[in-house]
Parts: structure tokens; C-alpha cells; sequence
């Protein structure tokens, strides 16, 4: 929220994401716009690459997100939150991209943080060694990491959606559902969906 009148507001490193968008749609506070950059340079880029596939890509997308973020300046509200405001946005940009350059979209095996609601550690891959009889050596094949990145990409775009999301940038699940207009309980539900596609694929696989 903006400082009231007669107080002093807070440097732009020590405010809230929303503190920072309310001061940047109101006063056009160069100060914040910049902070808010740096704040979701690493994050956001490296949920681009993980979506895109390619670096210079995920670059121009980035930049693009924040261009939209600023002509949208004045259709963010008090009280909401920033960070899936802006994953829609990038989402949104993401998508367009890939349509133009006429590519599909792609995914990397990992990550660096853990769905807090799901209770798993470890990265997508592990979860599905521990679903599936494939002796863990396999996993670290490059053939093997390969086709199963294919799979996800092959997945439907509803259940895609939510892994890249949940399971490869580490969103908690209220905030998936907020940026694909689902209750957190269908987020679970397709995730649920996906691993359940991937292990069966990962068994065909297995037995070819």
C-alpha cells in the first residue's frame, strides 16, 4: 500500500512488490519500476528459459513482459498480489512467441525449489524414479532425460501448464491457480493428472 500522507514511504529495497507497483502506477516511480526488475530478473527469466528453451528468446520475452507491465500499469489493484499478476503476463508473452516463431514449447528437467503444498523435495525426475521401477543410473542418461522432457512437452496444455508452474519454477499452488484461473484444488488434481501420464509413458518407454 502507498504511504499515507505525511509519512515517509520506505525505500524502494525494504517495500513489498505491491508497495512498489502502487508507487510505480501512481507517481511513476522510476525507483520502483527498477527494483521490481532486478527483484524478478533471475526468476522470471529462468521460468522463460524453462518455458522457451532458448536464451535470447526468454531475453526478448522478458523485456517484453515488463514493457506489458507498464502499459498495464493502471489496471493494477490495491490488494492484489504482483508476482502472478506478472507470471500471467509472461505467460502470456511466452505463448505469443512460440505461436509467431511457430515452435512448440519446451522444458527442462529442473528446478531449484519445491511446491510448498506438495510436499516433495526433489525435482520432477526424482519424483518419478520414485514412482516407477527405473533404476536411478537411468535417469542420468542423456537419452533418457531427452525423451522425457519430450513427454512433458508432449502432455496437454492444461495439465503442461500446471508442472511447468508448480513442479519446474517451484510456484506454490495458489499461486498456479491464480495465474491459470483454476481453484488450487484442480491444480493439485491436474498435477496428479500429468505424473500419472508420465509414469505410464515412462513404462512404455521402459519396455520398448
Amino acid at each position: 500500500m502507498v504511504a499515507a500522507s505525511g509519512s515517509e514511504p520506505r525505500t524502494a529495497s525494504a517495500a513489498s512488490d505491491e508497495e512498489l507497483m502502487l508507487r510505480y502506477r501512481d507517481l511513476g516511480d522510476q525507483e520502483a519500476y527498477d527494483e521490481l526488475v532486478h527483484r524478478y530478473e533471475r526468476e522470471l527469466y529462468s521460468y522463460l528459459y524453462r518455458y522457451l528453451g532458448d536464451a535470447g528468446l526468454a531475453e526478448e520475452v522478458f523485456q517484453t513482459t515488463f514493457f506489458r507491465l507498464h502499459e498495464s500499469r493502471r489496471l493494477f489493484q490495491e490488494g492484489k498480489r504482483l508476482r502472478p499478476w506478472l507470471y500471467t503476463i509472461a505467460t502470456h508473452q511466452a505463448i505469443d512467441a512460440l505461436r509467431k516463431a511457430g515452435r512448440q514449447p519446451w522444458a527442462s528437467l529442473d528446478r531449484s525449489q519445491a511446491p510448498d503444498e506438495g510436499g516433495d523435495d526433489g525435482s520432477l525426475l526424482d519424483l518419478l524414479e520414485a514412482e516407477t521401477p527405473t533404476p536411478p543410473v537411468q535417469a542420468e542418461n542423456a537419452e533418457y532425460r531427452a525423451w522425457m522432457r519430450d513427454a512433458v512437452n508432449r502432455l496437454p496444455e492444461h495439465l503442461r501448464s500446471v508442472v511447468l508452474l508448480v513442479y519446474f519454477q517451484g510456484l506454490k499452488y495458489s499461486e498456479a491457480a491464480e495465474i491459470l484461473g483454476i481453484r488450487p484444488g484442480t491444480v493439485k488434481s491436474r498435477l496428479n493428472a500429468a505424473i500419472a501420464k508420465l509414469n505410464a509413458a515412462c513404462k512404455r518407454w521402459e519396455a520398448a
